[in-house]
């Protein structure tokens, strides 16, 4: 999560309100058998950092991919040293290589309640002949919708997906959104921050194509790590998908050094979840990502295996100035 106020307005706290309730997703599809996930990583970037002076100059991170007319659309983040913006690259190379469109596509609007520091860290759905993009915004941050007909052109719908009230575990911002649509229903997985300063992951469900959400009654659904573990310091930027009878989360943990790796956790209904190991499943191989790992995509294959795109960088920091590049890797079930 981008890293937020400690100031809470008093007028922030009246309107930090939402809708809470009990579910779980629906069954996980294919036969339940046990698997082992092996990460393979394709080496270097595939999405550098923009030239000086455009607005993903200092920082690419936060990949959000959509199939979508024969090719990706990746609504990115972008920071410049000032905001971070939403951004949009192409491929149609299955996400092999990228093109930029030339301009970001979000930026934060004070009008919008939005602040001006933050609008992006997004997750896209297609549907019903649009795009629907949830995304970080303000300070504490707050979810919030936009929709476009064609990628390019946005209309903003506001915060859709509040803070908690005074003391709850997301109290200080929700953020890091990932959304899945299953059973008719959409998902929306999140960070969730209290007055402790811990981040951890809790999970929201919409029946109106995410205009209102249902936060569950029971978050968080993931707690941070052990003490010295690659995740004690706070978890963000879920990616969930079905696979083998169960459902599987990528995760970014951060440890007390700021240094981030992703790990992995599985779950029987998408609500109570185990990690998979106390170690990392995807750390950084490279100069370039040797610090920083993050902010997973999924795309899944044909043969069973997952593409995941993911955020690197080399320097260890809280929020951005990372020298941040979008990579590329595969996770093959064994």
């Amino acid at each position: 999560m981008r890293r937020c106020a400690l100031l809470v307005l008093v007028l922030g706290l009246l309107s930090a309100c939402g809708r809470y309730g009990d579910f779980t997703l629906p069954p996980p599809s294919g036969a339940e058998r046990p698997v082992q996930w092996v990460w393979e990583d394709a080496g270097s970037p595939v999405l550098a950092r923009g030239p000086a002076g455009a607005f993903d100059s200092v920082d690419a991170l936060n990949p959000s991919i959509v199939a979508v007319a024969g090719k990706l659309w990746n609504f990115y983040s972008g920071w410049d040293g000032r905001q971070w913006r939403t951004g949009l690259a192409t491929s149609t190379d299955q996400g092999l290589s990228w093109t930029r469109h030339p301009s970001a596509l979000l930026a934060p609007d004070p009008a919008a309640g939005e602040g001006s520091y933050i609008s992006a860290n997004g997750a896209t759905v297609h549907q019903n002949w649009q795009f629907l993009h949830w995304y970080q915004a303000g300070a504490p941050p707050e979810i919030a919708l936009a929709t476009s007909p064609d990628g390019l052109n946005w209309t903003r719908h506001g915060i859709v997906l509040p803070r908690g009230p005074r003391g709850a575990w997301d109290e200080l911002g929700v953020a890091d959104p990932y959304v899945i649509a299953t059973g008719g229903q959409l998902y929306l997985f999140h960070l969730g921050q209290d007055r402790a300063r811990r981040q951890r992951l809790g999970v929201a469900v919409s029946a109106d194509a995410g205009r209102t959400w249902t936060k569950l009654r029971s978050n968080p659904i993931l707690e941070i790590g052990a003490p010295g573990r690659f995740d004690s310091l706070g978890l963000g930027e879920p990616a969930v998908w079905t696979s083998h009878g169960r459902w599987w989360m990528l995760y970014t943990g951060r440890d007390r050094a700021e240094r981030r790796k992703i790990g992995l956790a599985v779950s029987k209904d998408g609500i109570h979840w185990e990690r998979t190991s106390e170690s990392p499943l995807i750390a950084g191989q490279s100069p370039w990502n040797a610090q920083v790992v993050c902010d997973p995509e999924i795309l899944p294959l044909p043969d069973g295996s997952l593409r995941v795109w993911y955020g690197g960088g080399d320097a260890p920091q809280p929020a951005e100035n990372l020298n941040g590049q979008i990579g590329l890797g595969r996770l093959i079930p064994r």
